[in-house]
């Protein structure tokens, strides 16, 4: 918000879905499918409320997702993608009009003439750092009259999100399985104690078949 208590950016929804003991993926990086398929349904419909949904590349090359509605009624978003070399294949099935893919200054301008012959746009990003600034994305997002975004991140972007403090709406899918060792759904956010965690407000918890489905909208810590 500004000083008018205006919002400057998008609205983010960080949506993801893990085991109850918070993986979001094995040791071997297999993570399909956490959710059962009511869940996935909620996801498809979430996709539709949103202006644009939001992934990183590493989900593009584990799961080459479509990024679409398909599952329910509604309009499909703009399709983001963070990458910050262009690892994104063109032939990926996102790869297509109507997909925006964020990357660095510096990125290869190779890459990008391959993933714009097959449609997709790409928009270069001031290199601060090894990976795509979000608040960078959000402000080229916001340039585009986009409202809000839906990201749907694995563990790098739920936890790059989190750090930033870009996230006003959190939907966590938890599945009823325990999977041991693996990726864990949220990394490092600096938090030395219990009471300095992220906390929420309306917080609920919905039943979709065997799944729980937490909402909540973050309280941040001073």
């Amino acid at each position: 918000m500004d000083e008018h208590g205006t919002r400057v950016r998008p609205e983010v929804t960080l949506k993801w879905a893990q085991t109850i003991d918070g993986r979001v993926a094995t040791t071997t990086g297999h993570s399909r499918w956490i959710s059962g398929p009511e869940a996935r349904i909620l996801a498809h419909r979430l996709r539709a409320e949103h202006d644009a949904i939001l992934v990183g590349v590493g989900t593009v090359l584990a799961d080459n997702p479509q990024l679409t509605t398909r599952l329910v009624a509604g309009p499909d978003p703009l399709r983001v993608i963070l990458d910050s070399r262009l690892r994104t294949p063109p032939g990926a099935a996102v790869v297509r009009s109507g997909t925006l893919i964020a990357t660095r200054s510096d990125a290869p301008v190779d890459r990008e003439r391959l993933l714009a012959e097959r449609g997709a746009e790409v928009a270069r990003t001031r290199a601060h750092s090894p990976h795509v600034d979000p608040r960078q994305v959000m402000a080229l997002l916001s340039a585009r009259a986009v409202r809000s975004v839906l990201v749907e991140g694995g563990p790098t972007l739920i936890t790059t999100f989190l750090r930033a403090r870009l996230a006003d709406r959190v939907v966590v899918v938890l599945a009823p399985a325990i999977s041991g060792s693996g990726m864990d759904a949220v990394g490092a956010l600096g938090i030395d104690d219990i009471a300095g965690s992220i906390g929420f407000e309306a917080a609920t918890f919905d039943r979709a078949h065997g799944d729980a489905i937490f909402h909540g909208r973050p309280i941040w810590p001073l």
